[in-house]
């Protein structure tokens, strides 16, 4: 007779343990305050163009009201990673119970998700500023902008919780997350029983909400570029306003793209270490929230002259 090993699932409270970076003795300190100087980066970056859009009544309109948006979403997913992180680095802290462990992997989810959908919104929004710009206000009215962006981020919300509803009543039977956070992957990895309606659901939705966005954004800059080629070619104050009211945009959809892309890359290839796994997937968390900021600063002419009005005014001060 064969020997069965009998896998007994675990009980809570679960405490995982995640595997984290793999650090000579003696660096911790100089990790932590590179994860303590990203993280303050990226408040502040944010904090200021949040500020600066609030305080500002000429920059309540429907694009930076879409950038605040986008600006709460990059916080929420650094600030979901990089405290943790800190942690792991300064009193080696890398244990997290089961309920912080799967508010962090669903906050991070959302965080990739509701970053298209909120791109998706402030495309449709280009469109329409460019291709229909005497009828602009009548079509993005107030109820409209925030009808959009209250769509973007229940889609985002509820893509993540039927996501994370597939997690209930399935058996752990290990503690150990090869990751330095949480994520649904790793986190349904420890199962005790396959999970395939997880993996089909998590592929399917990712791969779907993905190209629907890139449909969005081809669709809508098509419009735009056709727009823009039937207009005077002599008119180069309109092509410039043109780019100001879409470049940010389109940099910030492709700055995103690409830190997404290099993780699902390196993830392919098995002579990639696994702490430059971990890196690149941090980078995924870190990159765009600290860098969008800076792009509709120096893009976007208003926004610029705000910043620079209200750093003049505290300078007086």
């Amino acid at each position: 007779m064969e020997n069965l090993t009998m896998i007994t699932p675990l009980k809570q409270p679960i405490v995982f343990e995640l595997e984290g970076f793999d650090v000579a003795q003696g660096y911790s300190p100089f990790f932590f305050f590179l994860a303590l100087l990203a993280y303050t980066v990226v408040l502040l970056g944010n904090g200021v163009v949040v500020c600066v859009i609030i305080t500002n009544k000429s920059l309540h309109r429907p694009m930076f009201v879409m950038v605040c948006h986008l600006v709460v979403c990059d916080l929420l997913g650094a600030t979901a990673v990089l405290p943790h992180l800190m942690m792991q680095f300064l009193v080696v802290q890398k244990r997290i119970f089961y309920i912080p462990a799967i508010i962090q992997a669903f906050c991070v989810h959302t965080y990739g998700a509701a970053v298209q959908t909120i791109l998706g919104v402030m495309a449709y929004d280009r469109y329409i500023a460019v291709c229909e710009p005497l009828r602009y206000h009548a079509i993005m009215t107030s109820a409209r902008l925030h009808s959009c962006c209250a769509l973007a981020w229940f889609v985002a919300l509820l893509l993540m919780a039927v996501l994370f509803g597939t997690h209930m009543n399935v058996p752990l039977c290990s503690q150990t997350i090869p990751h330095v956070y949480c994520s649904n992957r790793d986190i349904l990895r420890l199962a005790c029983v396959p999970t395939p309606v997880n993996n089909i659901y998590g592929l399917s939705m990712s791969w779907t909400l993905g190209t629907a966005i890139m449909l969005i954004m081809t669709f809508s800059y098509i419009k735009i570029l056709q727009a823009s080629l039937k207009r005077d070619q002599s008119n180069s104050s309109s092509r410039s306003k043109a780019f100001q009211t879409c470049g940010p945009h389109l940099a910030v959809y492709v700055l995103f793209s690409i830190a997404a892309v290099t993780i699902i890359i390196s993830n392919r290839f098995s002579s990639v270490t696994s702490n430059l796994k971990k890196f690149f997937s941090i980078l995924y968390i870190i990159v765009p929230p600290a860098i969008n900021p800076i792009i509709y600063g120096l893009v976007s002419k208003d926004l610029r002259a705000s910043i620079i009005k209200h750093f003049r005014v505290c300078h007086k001060n």
